[in-house]
């Protein structure tokens, strides 16, 4: 009989899922949202997306062993933040910008701050911010999933902003364009029902929980309908968090384990600060979108948001201690 006792830390109960089967699961579920990318705007996005995973890859190889650190591309985490950068851009972005943006997202966000589990912000969306600051003309050009081989600079939530009068000759999509995906934006943003195919099958997998998805879209609709219209309670929600990266930053970005709270609390409030600072973004400031930004400030919160919502062990300092 083997008598053997064996003393370590928590945690002593371990489940079945690696980081490896969870990252297999976010490229599965990403995968609707590529394939409508695709059928939208053309063969290009398939170059965009091998770029930017390729790009991601090659960069966590090389800088784990200059850093000489254990080589993980074997978890699928560079494949994942490559895809989802690529969902981030527009379908016309030049090859290497999309390639520079994938180093950025591993080496610079990633990487110099420990790797997968150690960065302070989403990969994906610190360099698509990095981007948009440095090649700002690249990232708005956008195509019109209508006329694939035409480029225009207008987005729906050009219409949020600028109002209808502005943008004559150019017709304001409907709600049903936004579900199926006949709307200009990011390559990632032009189906939310891909989408939402894939966010629920991270629900159905238990690989994120509901907290943040339905918080996020929900304070984002309650704050748009009361201060998004000419008077207050008068806002188009619906159009709201159908335009624009809402659904994907809550079911894909917000939800990131790395760079989001521990409780399920926490995770309501982080849901809810994205909401709302990604709508007072797009109300009152002069970039019509706001749900990259909204994700990253939250996600430099994290630290605080645990500090007050993760409960005291048993024996432990208190929260402030």
């Amino acid at each position: 009989m083997n008598n053997t006792l064996l003393l370590s830390s928590s945690p002593h109960i371990r489940g079945r899922d690696t980081t490896q089967r969870i990252m297999i699961d976010v490229v599965i579920a990403l995968v609707p949202a590529v394939i409508s990318g695709i059928y939208f705007f053309g063969s290009r996005v398939i170059m965009v997306v091998l770029i930017t995973v390729i790009s991601c890859v090659i960069s966590e190889y090389a800088s784990q062993k200059i850093m000489k650190r254990n080589i993980t591309i074997s978890d699928f985490s560079a494949v994942v933040t490559g895809v989802l950068l690529a969902l981030n851009l527009p379908p016309a972005i030049p090859l290497w910008i999309a390639a520079v943006g994938g180093i950025i997202a591993i080496v610079i966000i990633k990487q110099m701050f420990g790797g997968i589990g150690q960065n302070f912000m989403n990969p994906a969306l610190g360099a698509r911010v990095i981007l948009m600051l440095s090649w700002t003309q690249h990232m708005t050009n956008w195509i019109n999933p209508k006329v694939p081989d035409a480029v225009s600079s207008a987005t729906p939530l050009i219409y949020i902003k600028k109002g209808q009068e502005i943008m004559e000759g150019i017709n304001r999509p409907d709600y049903i364009e936004f579900l199926l995906g006949h709307a200009m934006g990011s390559i990632g943003e032009t189906s939310v029902l891909a989408l939402l195919l894939g966010g629920a099958y991270l629900l159905y997998r238990k690989v994120i929980s509901p907290a943040i998805p339905f918080s996020f879209i929900g304070s984002a609709a309650l704050f748009s309908w009361i201060f998004g219209g000419n008077r207050p309670f008068t806002g188009d929600f619906l159009y709201h968090i159908l335009a624009g990266g809402i659904m994907l930053g809550a079911f894909f970005m917000a939800t990131d384990y790395s760079t989001s709270p521990v409780t399920t609390k926490g995770k309501i409030i982080m849901g809810i600060g994205c909401g709302i600072i990604t709508i007072i973004i797009r109300l009152y400031a002069n970039y019509p979108e706001g749900v990259s930004f909204s994700i990253i400030l939250m996600n430099l919160l994290v630290p605080l948001i645990d500090k007050y919502t993760v409960p005291r062990t048993f024996g432990g300092e208190g929260r402030g201690g």
